[in-house]
Order: C-alpha cells, then structure tokens, then sequence
C-alpha cells in the first residue's frame, strides 16, 4: 500500500502538510479506522483554505473533497483511465465494493488496467542452461541487472495487471523470497507449489479462485515487449475463447521448388519463402475454458487448446511482430545480455 499518499481522518491540516512533503506534493487520501476512503486533499487545497483564515491546528478532513475521483476495483475501461490522463489526474484509488482502499495507482505510470488475472509458469529446472541453473532458478537468471522474471511482473504491471499467480517448484523458494523483497508495484503475488511437474497448465487447478473473468498464462523465461493491451482488446473484438500468440518465422528455401498433383507439375517456384507461426508461449484463456483441464494431472496449454479445438471453440492467433526471446539455451542468455542493451522492455 502507497501509505506516503494516505492520511488518518484524525490528521490536522499541519500533519497533511507533512505528509505531502513526503509525497513530493502530490494528493493525499483521508482514510478512516477500516481502511475507508473519506476524501482527497492536496498542496493547493490547504493554500486555499489558509488564505481563506482555516488554521494548521484544524482537521484536514474539513476542507478535503469528499467528492473525489477513484476506480472501482476490477472495473475500469480504457477511456476511463483517458480521461482521468486527459484531466491531469495521476493518483487514483482503486476501492472496493465498500468503499475499502485496495491499492492507490499513478496512471502516469501504467498503460492500462486490463482485467486480467496472470499466470507465470517458473516450475521449470532450466536443464539446457547448466551449470547457471545449478544454483539458481532459471527465472531468476539476470539478464542486465535484474532477474528474466522480473521483467515480465513489470510488464504486466505497466498494464495493470496485479493479480499475478506464479507455479514454482524447482528452487521455489528462492522465487519467492526474491518477490518478497522486490515488490516494487504492489503485485499481488500468489504462489502455486507443484509437489510433481504439472505441466505447462495443470497447476492451474489448484489455484483456489481468480478475480477476474480472463487468465493471461506465460512463461517466466521471455525477454517481450509485446503490447498486452492490443492482445487483449485484439482477443475481445474476435470474441475469443482463447488466444495464442506466436511469433512470425520465415523459411527461406535455397532451390527451386516444384510442386506437383497426380504425378502432374503444377507451378515452380524459384527459392520461395515461407512464413510460419511458432507458439511464442503466452496464451489468454476466458475463465471457463479450465474447466477442461483435469485434475492432479501433467498437462500442457497445448492440450488444453487441443481439446477446445474439438469442441469448436474459437482460437485466435496473435503475431508478435515486436521484440520477443525465448531464453532455453546458452546462446538465447548471451543474445538477451546483447539485447537488453539495445531493447526497451
């Protein structure tokens, strides 16, 4: 909780002078005994009532707005979010159904507020980069100065996305313990121990609950500056029950190849080219589809799109055509250490 932005309903105009010298003079927020919500009340609302002959020793509380501007949690839409920019509002409360402060947001700060709860796949031993993995789990590998993992949290993050869940199992708790330290955009991390591999998605049956209606699942170890936002609003305007993103790979064929039916030439074609699409390992699922994936068992998001293929359901294909490195094998961590020099993630 940003507490350098909140002050107590007991607070004296003084005491929020203070407290906004710490906030670097941005808004304050009154809260009360439970966590409530009262009003707002910044730098210029005080120079105002002091001109006005309010005195220092008197509560904030009497000349805060009561009628202040906030998100109602798991809500907000992107014109929303526009309009607040456009107004020059940057703190935001997010408040829940009883008015109870969840988390204070600086929209200057984020791109969005996708209604999204996140699933980051970090299980994995990284066998193909020992001996680095030896000691330490492959997501928390640096790359420049911070851990793969990290700029994936920040990521989502930048779109609005908190609720973000993490499978752990191979050196666990050394993920953990690092978010526990390094929790720099109020995240509200979950974390899912496999006792047994469960595959890419299986673990997902023993998260209890998600709070919202979309799951975005990943994998911990990919450098991407992919545009969330678009994937999302790109997943709702197809109407979607799921969503793969893959990544553009070009084949360029050194001969000439000539194709062929019934033992007939039909077309030649002098050194073509061929673009297929690889599973760049991000998947959006609506909430129902886990009900097809099964309990306590190894399994896949690829067989889990398997069997929503056989039930007609409708997969969407996202192309990243920005920048995107899976990071399995030595060469893959030594061209993210290039890249990351180059590339603003």
């Amino acid at each position: 909780m940003s507490q350098q932005y909140l002050i107590n309903h007991t607070s004296t105009i003084k005491e929020a002078l203070v407290q906004l010298d710490i906030s670097l003079g941005k808004a304050l927020f009154i809260v009360d005994d439970a966590n409530k919500v009262l009003a707002s009340i910044s730098d210029g609302d005080i120079r105002r009532a002091l001109i006005k002959g309010h005195s220092i020793s008197e509560l904030a509380l009497t000349i805060a707005h009561k009628s202040f501007k906030f998100i109602q949690q798991n809500t907000t839409k992107k014109e929303e979010l526009e309009q607040f920019k456009a107004n020059k509002i940057t703190l935001i409360p997010i408040l829940n159904s009883k008015m109870e402060l969840v988390r204070i947001i600086d929209i200057s700060q984020i791109k969005a507020m996708l209604p999204l709860d996140a699933v980051i796949m970090a299980g994995g031993k990284g066998a193909r980069l020992m001996p680095l993995t030896q000691q330490t789990p492959k997501p928390l590998l640096k790359v420049g100065d911070k851990p793969i993992i990290e700029y994936n949290t920040d990521r989502l993050a930048s779109f609005g996305i908190r609720n973000i869940n993490i499978t752990v199992n191979y050196l666990g708790d050394q993920i953990v313990d690092y978010f526990n330290a390094h929790n720099n955009h109020q995240i509200d991390f979950n974390y899912i121990r496999e006792d047994r591999p469960l595959g890419t998605i299986g673990a997902l049956k023993l998260i209890e609950s998600f709070n919202n209606d979309y799951i975005l699942l990943m994998n911990s170890d990919l450098l991407t500056n992919a545009d969330f936002e678009d994937i999302f609003n790109n997943f709702l305007l197809k109407e979607g029950d799921a969503l793969v993103a893959t990544v553009p790979y070009k084949v360029n064929i050194p001969y000439g190849v000539v194709e062929t039916k019934a033992g007939y030439v039909t077309n030649i074609k002098e050194k073509p080219s061929y673009t297929y699409y690889s599973n760049a390992g991000i998947y959006i699922f609506k909430k129902e589809c886990l009900d097809f994936v099964p309990q306590d068992t190894f399994y896949n998001a690829t067989d889990l799109i398997e069997t929503l293929l056989t039930k007609k359901k409708k997969i969407i294909n996202y192309p990243i055509l920005t920048y995107w490195l899976d990071i399995g094998k030595h060469e893959d961590f030594e061209k993210a250490q290039e890249d990351i020099k180059h590339i603003k993630l």
